[in-house]
This record gives C-alpha cells, sequence and structure tokens, in this order.
C-alpha cells in the first residue's frame, strides 16, 4: 500500500461543491482509504489573472494503486466530472493531483513525483503541512516550513472546513 497525498481544486460551478463531489469520488474507490484532509483554503489564480480564485485541499489515502494507475484514476474523475481544458492554468471546475506517493521520485512523460510544483506553491504546500507538519520533507526538498518561507509572497486564507 502507498501512502499517497492528492490535490483537489476548482474555481467555477460551485467550487465548493466541486470539491465534495471529487472527494466522493475519490472515497468510494475501493482501492483507495481515505487517511486525512485538510481544510479548504482559498488563493489567487497561477496562472491568468481573469479568472476567480482557486478553493484547494489536500486528502491523504492509502492506495493499492501504482502510481501510473492512480493518475488514471485521477484523470477519469476529472473528465466524469465534465473537466474542460480550455487554456493553459485556467478556470477549472475539477483539478486533480498526485502530488507525492510516499517517498517515490518517478519521472516519465505522462507523470512526475512529487508534484513538479508542488514546493512553491502555498495552495499545496498550506494544507500538506497542516497534515504532515512543517518538518516534513519531500523526496529532494528541504522540510515544508522551509519551502512556505520562500513563498511569503503568495495569498493565501482558509476559507472553511472541507465539506463532506
Amino acid at each position: 500500500m502507498n501512502h499517497v497525498f492528492i490535490g483537489l481544486g476548482s474555481n467555477i460551478d460551485n467550487p465548493l461543491d466541486r470539491l465534495s463531489e471529487a472527494y466522493r469520488h475519490l472515497t468510494a474507490r475501493a482501492d483507495l482509504s481515505a487517511t486525512s484532509l485538510s481544510k479548504v483554503y482559498v488563493s489567487s489564480p497561477q496562472g491568468p489573472q481573469d479568472q476567480p480564485d482557486f478553493y484547494n485541499a489536500v486528502a491523504g489515502f492509502t492506495a493499492s494503486l501504482s502510481p501510473h494507475e492512480l493518475l488514471t484514476a485521477l484523470l477519469t474523475i476529472e473528465t466524469a466530472m465534465g473537466r474542460q481544458r480550455l487554456r493553459h492554468w485556467g478556470e477549472r471546475s475539477i483539478d486533480l493531483d498526485l502530488l507525492l506517493c510516499g517517498n517515490e521520485v518517478i519521472a516519465t512523460d505522462a507523470l512526475i513525483l512529487p508534484h513538479p510544483r508542488a514546493h512553491e506553491r502555498r495552495f499545496v504546500l498550506d494544507p500538506l503541512c497542516e497534515l504532515l507538519g512543517a518538518d516534513y520533507v519531500m523526496p529532494g526538498q528541504p522540510s515544508l516550513g522551509t519551502l512556505l518561507s520562500r513563498c511569503t509572497q503568495q495569498t493565501i486564507s482558509v476559507l472553511c472546513e472541507f465539506p463532506q
């Protein structure tokens, strides 16, 4: 079993509802068992600024899937939920990112672990720190606390407990 962390994000079509729906899809899978769930955070978009703020959270699971199988499952859920890729880093009804899979380091055309930009984004680091603590070290990076100290220019706030 792998301990995995999945980022959930949305900024259109009732984002809180979309996060909750995505979490229900994840927890309904027999090959995933929920272990932890962060609060919901709100942050400005990383890409084009002419879109609403993003709602983000991180969920922890144990998984009997390989990382590549899990990535396929996440993409399937996004498609089932109506995700459309209209522009790079643009608005989205749901975004599911495989952030960590134990201490695995993977670099293929289809999958990079840890997530290639997790270490520089507060909307990932804050919820990971909530779940794992500031001393946690992702493969190839300093502690989460150190990474967070490098992202002070990014504005983020806690919106609420995760709606289930």
